[in-house]
């Protein structure tokens, strides 16, 4: 019997009684981090990092049972050992290291291995066994530098404030968001979020995370705080009734999804940055590498294209069918 197992309602760990990133109800639910398609709804019992535990209630509830770990803290579970090690994708994000007899299976959830200087950095995790995502599975998917990228937004961002508009740029409110504001904070003070995003980084920097605080953009903001300002949205508000009431503006977003024309185009915005909290096709190879993993689980993304790479390279990978990723788009 394998130490975790795909099941109906999630990664399950039959010796320790708990599941992974469960899609369905379950009595004990180990979480990598907060977004909604791996932290749902209706779990008896959450265990987490601590530094995503108050995100976690503020969008699950304050009511729910949920205890919070250091990084590399270990818990024993009906004597299987577990821990949580960084994994760079938000704050408070994490793989969830599992061992039992000597057998140590990872379980990533979403990862990037560039360290965005705001998140916990990535660490490689030795183990027999890794369940990866592949969200960018392809060698098509490689990223420049962030450094570069925040360069292009501020150029964008100054074309736009010669043309007295206001910009408004497109990031997911938990990761993105304050991946920006952190990135571009050097260029100017001059940054307004959704409420959204201001709401999610209230809670951040009351935890304590070196997060600028930034002033929230709606019909009651003055003209000259708009003028020239870089505003940070969730991607669906782009467009909306919302973004248009802020008069003469371009929009934009920062995704990996950006690297594709044929995504950007039917985005219908102006720009499209491509920056990632997912890893890319380097860096998942990379991933995988140090973790000295033989067997490797693949999970949403590119998982047929993936595994087949992985297999001729000499690993033991086969795809497994998970319900990550669903409604993420605006994650990534």
């Amino acid at each position: 019997m394998e130490l975790l197992s795909f099941k109906e309602k999630g990664i399950y760990c039959s010796v320790g009684d708990f599941f992974i990133d469960p899609w369905k109800p379950v009595k004990k639910a180990l979480i990598t981090h907060a977004h909604s398609d791996h932290a749902r709804n209706g779990h008896e019992q959450y265990i987490a990092v601590r530094s995503s535990v108050p995100v976690m209630k503020y969008r699950l509830g304050s009511f729910i049972n949920i205890s919070g770990l250091e990084y590399a803290e270990t818990l024993i579970i009906n004597g299987v050992k577990v821990s949580f090690h960084p994994a760079g994708h938000v704050i408070g994000s994490a793989q969830i290291r599992v061992e039992y007899k000597g057998e140590v299976w990872v379980v990533s959830g979403d990862y990037k291995t560039e360290d965005d200087g705001i998140s916990e950095a990535f660490e490689p995790v030795k183990c027999h066994s890794f369940v990866t995502e592949s969200t960018f599975g392809l060698p098509s998917f490689r990223w420049k530098p962030q450094s570069e990228v925040y360069q292009e937004i501020h150029e964008w961002w100054i074309k736009n404030q010669k043309k007295d508009k206001v910009s408004i740029i497109g990031a997911y409110s938990l990761g993105k968001a304050q991946r920006l504001i952190h990135g571009l904070r050097e260029y100017s003070d001059k940054i307004l979020t959704h409420g959204a995003v201001g709401n999610i980084n209230e809670i951040l920097i009351k935890q304590g995370i070196d997060l600028p605080e930034t002033k929230k953009a709606d019909l009651t903001s003055k003209k000259d705080m708009l003028k020239g300002a870089l505003i940070i949205a969730p991607p669906a508000s782009l467009s909306s009734s919302w973004s248009k009431k802020f008069g003469d503006c371009e929009e934009a977003v920062v995704s990996g999804w950006m690297a594709i024309r044929g995504i950007r185009r039917r985005r219908s915005v102006e720009r499209g940055f491509v920056l990632s909290d997912h890893a890319d096709w380097d860096g998942l190879n990379e991933a995988i590498r140090l973790s000295g993993a033989e067997n490797i689980y693949v999970t949403h993304g590119y998982t047929e294209i993936f595994s087949k790479w992985l297999n001729e390279g000499g690993y033991n990978a086969r795809p497994v069918s998970t319900m990550y990723g669903e409604n993420e788009e605006e994650d990534v």
